[in-house]
């Protein structure tokens, strides 16, 4: 037999021997293919980068570093799993956190990402989350928002194409709802069952690739489905189920080589969740988009009725609580006003559309920087902008809040409310996340003798979890 021959026997017989080595299911593997665009990658990059401009202006960013930190940290193991025919140099992934409980995640054009703070809590893992942050990669990657449009014609109304992407989110009726406050009409778009089809299909690989089990996405929209209560035929709406979505993606993970150790439930993921759920409660979408339809001037105070008679502090308490990140006495007296990120407690004929006159507000600030003197100094400055009548007495003093050493500082001024001499309080302290606990005291001067009991027992009273 001659030489030659020899080689290309043996080269055949490498070559099935290396086919024979490669797992079945690898070679099983659906084969997903970039649809038909006739965009620029750029278009893909520039559309994303104006609906996140627009995104953030109406949605509530949750600037929390170490929850932030967390879905970068996960966002980033999936975007290195994204198979190399699908990665675009001019993509950039970023992830950021909503303030809102609906179990939500949307990503936009050249990657921008937004994941809800309810999705988070609403997944019994984390390879629950990684499969919805999956699925939305997947749709970046594919650029199916500009596929779509070139299906269907021009580029059109750039808002009304921000309108489709989020109409694309994985549970977006309120979040395509709020575009209504964008202007965006064609909010209602949505992709095709061919390309839910596909995000379902390699963002399954993904998870695979980045350790996870695909079979995470198939039981995060199973819960999505299960949650969505009300809300379902919403998110079917928005995010057609191309047909046996469950099945499907269960199917597709028998093909995918998956770790016999996949990434479940983490440390990061336990501490997150209880971080976020240990939070004041996060607003609906329905309820962002109430704010945001009347200009976000709506305030949880807005439905009261200033008087001129009001009630002196109770001397009797009752306890409130806040998820369990607060507990503190408070007067019995005294209705409580919650957002997702302060509480204000005001008696009758104490609160209206222009807030308090007479009370107390508690919240957490996370401003620039880590550092209480900064932030204290950064939230005093954020109370006088929005309150012009108001100027700081003095400097800040030492103080002591919640166990905690802090500071506080004096303001003063001609409440336009009630037309007297108002004095405002503010005390600060440093929490160990980064963020800065704040208390605020709101009370006419010639009153404040008679509330000062009242306003220190609430402060001594505050008890934090965290």
């Amino acid at each position: 037999m001659k030489k030659n021959a020899i080689i290309k026997q043996l080269t055949v017989s490498a070559l099935v021997m290396t086919i024979w080595l490669i797992p079945i299911a690898i070679l099983g593997q659906t084969r997903v293919t970039q649809p038909k665009n006739k965009y620029k990658v750029q278009d893909d990059v520039k559309l994303g980068a104006q609906a996140s401009t627009e995104v953030e202006k109406q949605f509530p960013i949750l600037n929390d570093a170490d929850a932030t930190r967390y879905v970068e940290r996960v966002g980033a193991r999936l975007v290195n799993a994204i198979p190399t025919q699908f990665r675009q140099t001019a993509f950039v992934y970023r992830f950021k956190l909503v303030n809102a409980s609906d179990i939500n995640a949307f990503a936009l054009p050249g990657g921008p990402m937004y994941v809800n703070r309810g999705m988070i809590e609403a997944a019994k893992n984390e390879g629950e989350m990684a499969g919805v942050m999956a699925h939305e990669i997947s749709h970046v990657a594919l650029r199916h928002a500009t596929a779509q449009q070139t299906k269907q014609g021009s580029f059109g109304n750039q808002l009304g194409m921000i309108g489709m992407i989020l109409g694309g989110a994985i549970l977006a009726g309120e979040a395509g709802a709020q575009l209504g406050a964008m202007g965006a009409a064609a909010w209602m778009t949505k992709y095709s069952r061919e390309y839910e089809t596909q995000a379902d299909v390699l963002g399954a690989q993904i998870l695979a690739d980045a350790g996870y089990d695909p079979r995470d996405l198939a039981n995060m929209f199973h819960t999505i489905a299960q949650q969505g209560g009300g809300g379902g035929p919403e998110w079917l709406s928005s995010h057609p189920d191309p047909g046996n979505r469950f099945e499907k993606i269960n199917k597709e993970s028998t093909f995918l080589r998956v770790s016999d150790n996949p990434i479940k439930i983490t440390r990061d993921f336990e501490r997150v969740k209880a971080r976020l759920r240990g939070m004041p409660r996060a607003r609906t979408m329905a309820e962002i988009q109430q704010d945001a339809k009347s200009g976000g001037t709506t305030s949880q105070t807005a439905n009261g009725r200033y008087t001129g008679n009001v009630q002196y502090p109770s001397a009797r308490v009752r306890t409130y609580t806040s998820g369990n990140w607060i507990q503190m006495s408070v007067p019995q007296n005294w209705r409580e006003f919650a957002t997702e990120s302060d509480v204000q407690f005001a008696p009758e004929g104490a609160y209206g559309p222009e807030g308090i006159t007479h009370g107390v507000m508690v919240g957490i600030y996370r401003g620039r920087s880590s550092n209480i003197n900064s932030n204290s100094q950064e939230y005093v400055q954020s109370l006088l902008q929005g309150n012009d009548y108001l100027q700081q007495r003095g400097g800040f003093t030492r103080s002591n809040v919640a166990g905690r050493q802090g500071y506080s500082t004096v303001l003063s001024g001609r409440s336009p409310v009630t037309n007297r001499n108002e004095t405002v309080t503010i005390y600060t302290a440093q929490l160990n996340s980064g963020g800065m606990l704040y208390v605020v005291t709101v009370v006419p001067e010639s009153e404040a003798a008679n509330y000062s009991n009242a306003f220190r027992n609430m402060i001594y009273s505050i008890r934090l979890s965290e």
